[in-house]
């Protein structure tokens, strides 16, 4: 691996511009390929195994173009692949975990509301975040309609 290739991204759509953006503030000179599967979003939808797929078709997609490492910015993605991801690849990732760690923490009610697709809130990694706030009542919300309306801006 060349310390010049590019950082990859990929998301099920362009919700992840908003990483990639934060990416390129915080290390300008660094190379990055945003790659947005929009042909097969959204992933909330999708069966663990399908995202598995999905997650791997993308990850080899950079692959090709040299990646030294890659951005899972989709939190379907990360919740339901990422674990394979490392497992199967022998170069970084890096993924978008649930944001329950900073609400659980911050929160001054002790509880607090998690709006998500179905793929992200059924996954093992968000059942053992939430799992280890007992303190804190978290509500879920699937949001229906969520990813189309990232996607329209």
């Amino acid at each position: 691996m060349n310390i010049n290739n590019p950082i990859g991204l990929f998301d099920s759509g362009i919700g992840g511009t908003s990483i990639w953006r934060e990416i390129n503030q915080l290390i300008p000179l660094e190379d990055t390929i945003y790659l947005a599967d929009s042909n097969n979003a959204p992933y909330g939808l999708k069966t663990k195994e399908e995202i598995i797929y999905l997650s791997k078709k993308n990850t080899e997609f950079l692959l090709h173009k040299n990646c030294k490492l890659i951005v899972v910015a989709c939190n379907t993605a990360t919740t339901n692949a990422i674990k394979e991801l490392r497992a199967t690849y022998k170069i970084p990732f890096i993924g978008i975990e649930p944001a329950i760690k900073p609400a659980a923490i911050n929160t001054k009610t002790q509880t607090i509301g998690v709006l998500a697709t179905k793929g992200t809130l059924t996954s093992e990694l968000f059942y053992k975040t939430a799992a280890s706030f007992t303190n804190v009542k978290i509500i879920e919300q699937i949001g229906h309609g969520l990813v189309q309306l990232i996607e329209n801006g």
